[in-house]
């Protein structure tokens, strides 16, 4: 297991916890951009989902039975969650989120070598865990960026979303009932610093490109692709650009094209990316 993977786990939690540690109770009571759900279900929702990941790398039973409460509610047992957490006074849920995550670096940490823990889509190791827990930290972080009306720098820790989100193209094409292409995909994302961030054959007939961060808020289905300046080269890219999603669970509507990619309601929240091994 990375140190260095969890440390970018840590500050992404630490980023987002800077943006809301400070705000008075109406500040949590914020609405964000996901229908229905203030700051306060964001990092509820965060806090929730932290403990599950906790449940399934430290006790498989428990997490299957918490997977068989889910499933007598699968439309609103994520929802039910963050409206649950939500209702704890801030400084409560924000003492909550904290613990819960520094529990959940303490247990990734000391996984064994090669060891597999069960999730709501296939199982994931350690690495991959941490992986879609950043991932999904980084996305609601947006959420909440937005609706406090502040601006995130990227950051290179968005390596970690894009390559989920690059990882997640067949599961986007399998979530709505359809066959994924057969042959790979060349992306090739310009990173915070300029540099290029590649995956796939080079020679490969569909491509797409683009800023990281640009694609990054594509596939958390956070900005509309009419807003970004992710472009795609094959009839299959320009699908997949259409359908992409980094997160488990069914494909919401996603946000409306607007000005720029901060405003409109989003997709809804999403689990931790399937697609990870």
């Amino acid at each position: 297991m990375s140190d260095a993977l969890l440390a970018d786990l840590r500050d992404e939690s630490e980023e987002l916890d800077h943006l809301v540690a400070g705000l008075r109770a109406d500040g949590w009571a914020t609405p964000t951009p996901a229908p229905r759900w203030t700051v306060a279900h964001q990092i509820a929702h965060l806090a929730w989902t932290d403990d599950a990941a906790l449940l399934a790398v430290t006790d498989a039973d428990a997490f299957a039975a918490h997977v068989r409460e889910a499933l007598d509610a699968p439309a609103t047992f994520v929802d039910d969650g963050a409206a649950h957490g939500a209702t704890a006074p801030p400084h409560q849920l924000l003492a909550r989120w904290r613990d819960g995550r520094a529990r959940l670096l303490d247990a990734l940490r000391a996984a064994p070598a090669g060891a597999r823990f069960p999730w709501y889509g296939p199982p994931m190791s350690a690495a991959s865990m941490a992986t879609a827990r950043l991932m999904e930290t980084w996305a609601h972080g947006q959420d909440v960026a937005d609706a406090l009306g502040a601006v995130r720098p990227p950051t290179a820790r968005l390596r970690h979303v894009a390559w989920i989100g690059v990882r997640a193209r067949d599961y986007a094409y399998a979530v709505r009932g359809l066959t994924p292409p057969a042959e790979p995909f060349r992306v090739e994302l310009t990173a915070p610093d300029g540099t290029l961030w590649a995956y796939g054959p080079e020679d490969a007939a569909q491509r797409i490109t683009g800023p990281a961060l640009d694609f990054c808020l594509l596939v958390t289905q956070r900005a509309h692709r009419a807003d970004l300046a992710v472009r795609a080269e094959g009839a299959d890219a320009d699908r997949w650009l259409g359908i992409a999603q980094a997160f488990a669970g069914p494909a919401g509507p996603g946000r409306p094209p607007t000005a720029g990619p901060g405003g409109g309601p989003t997709a809804g929240p999403g689990r931790a990316a399937t697609a990870a091994s």
